[in-house]
């Protein structure tokens, strides 16, 4: 009964293998969550939340526990003989509390400054990630290719298979050549050869679309084309635009920092202990220790510091800016070549058409002479194959026009279809 049970599961798995279906969508997405590098999204997310942490403890009163012992050589004497001498050794301990009442929002602005670090740190990842969708765009439509060459060649074989049958009678009643049947078997023989090389390059291409997409995809998935829909007119959502963005963004929260930097500080601070002397100098025995106040501080002059450091930046704002102006010039220059290419190939497939057509009259034709003994089985070959590597190159110009297609939305940043899916 196990034994049974064994076998049934193992069918079932075999049909689910058999069956799985994978759209480009869903490899995006896979790369997108799996790949080693989209987990630093989430980890410098916990580095910017521990950090900003830390700030804000500023706000929090800062106590200190000092104790201190010192000697020295002298100390000051005061001409009374009725005032016991200062010791020179003296002892203190006492707790120092120090409570921030103002400093013009700094903490809050550096706050903003470390979370737009963050935001810029991430979508710099998104940008790394995003490179990989050119990479499985190739890798899936090379499968794809595959898939409907196999299919061309098992339709080759399965035509080449009836016309052997064909000949084989034609032997028998004298009406053709031995040497015929092995013509179309030596041809039946290069094309198991030829799906034997697509398995293997199957194989191989569908183990490095698992590495990209860090998820076992079985050699059986069958990948579904996608629709793709080109708009010239659609807006450039490339996410190196937004990474921009936000550089300009922390080099903004950058100068609000600065900015804030030589504000007035003003803090509470509180001194609680036990020492010997204590306040009073003249007293050598231990005395309590206790000091309340309010402490300010402004850096009224800083040598221009302040002014060079906002400069700096606005320089770097002038960086990024021509990073992004370079960055859109070329990536313009890439989407005009990319679409000359998909017009190239709309153009080809047109000429496939009819080329198709005409190989299929003349193998027609061929196979009628081939029947009355007017031409020999290799004549006939010739435009049979002519006919199949016709069919051939007109999947392959497919193909790539739909990589074409699908390499000008990734360069674009624009979703496969409308809505963002695949059919």
């Amino acid at each position: 009964m196990k034994k049974i049970f064994k076998i049934a599961f193992l069918l079932v798995v075999t049909i689910s293998n058999a069956q799985q279906s994978l759209t480009l969508e869903e490899c995006y997405a896979l790369a997108n969550k799996n790949y080693p590098i989209a987990k630093q999204k989430e980890l410098l997310q916990q580095k910017s939340d521990y950090e900003v942490e830390a700030l804000q403890t500023g706000k929090l009163p800062k106590i200190d526990l000092v104790t201190q012992g010192s000697y020295q050589n002298q100390v000051t004497a005061i001409p009374n003989p009725f005032l016991e001498p200062i010791n020179k050794d003296q002892y203190r301990a006492n707790i120092d509390v120090n409570q921030l009442i103002y400093n013009g929002g700094l903490i809050d602005a550096n706050t903003k400054l470390k979370e737009a670090q963050t935001k810029t740190q991430q979508q710099q990842v998104e940008v790394n990630l995003y490179q990989l969708k050119s990479r499985i765009n190739q890798l899936f439509f090379s499968i794809l290719y595959l898939q409907e060459r196999k299919e061309i060649l098992i339709s080759k074989q399965n035509q080449l298979l009836s016309k052997i049958k064909e000949v084989k009678s034609g032997i028998q009643y004298g009406a053709i050549l031995p040497a015929s049947e092995k013509v179309l078997e030596a041809e039946n023989l290069k094309i198991k050869q030829q799906l034997s090389e697509i398995q293997f390059d199957k194989k191989r291409l569908f183990e490095n679309l698992s590495s990209l997409t860090f998820t076992t995809v079985p050699e059986t998935a069958i990948l579904q084309k996608p629709i793709v829909i080109t708009d010239e007119s659609s807006q450039n959502n490339r996410p190196e635009l937004k990474y921009f963005e936000f550089q300009n963004q922390q080099i903004e929260a950058s100068k609000t920092v600065i900015s804030k930097n030589n504000l007035p500080k003003i803090n509470a601070f509180g001194i609680a202990g036990y020492g010997n002397p204590g306040l009073n100098m003249v007293d050598n025995s231990y005395q309590p220790i206790l000091m309340l106040g309010l402490r300010a501080n402004w850096n009224v002059f800083d040598w221009n510091k302040t002014k060079a450091e906002k400069d700096a930046l606005t320089v770097s704002a002038d960086i990024v800016a021509t990073e992004k102006e370079t960055f859109l010039l070329n990536n313009s220059l890439q989407l005009q070549e990319m679409n000359n290419e998909i017009k190239k190939s709309v153009e080809i497939i047109k000429t496939d058409t009819e080329i198709i057509g005409l190989r299929e009259y003349v193998e027609k034709s061929a196979n009628a002479q081939l029947k009355n003994g007017v031409i020999t089985t290799s004549e006939y070959l010739v435009e049979f194959t002519n006919l199949y590597e016709a069919r051939t190159n007109q999947k392959l110009h497919e193909i790539q026009l739909d990589l074409a297609k699908s390499n000008y939305q990734v360069a674009k940043g624009s979703p496969l279809t409308p809505e963002g899916g695949t059919n």
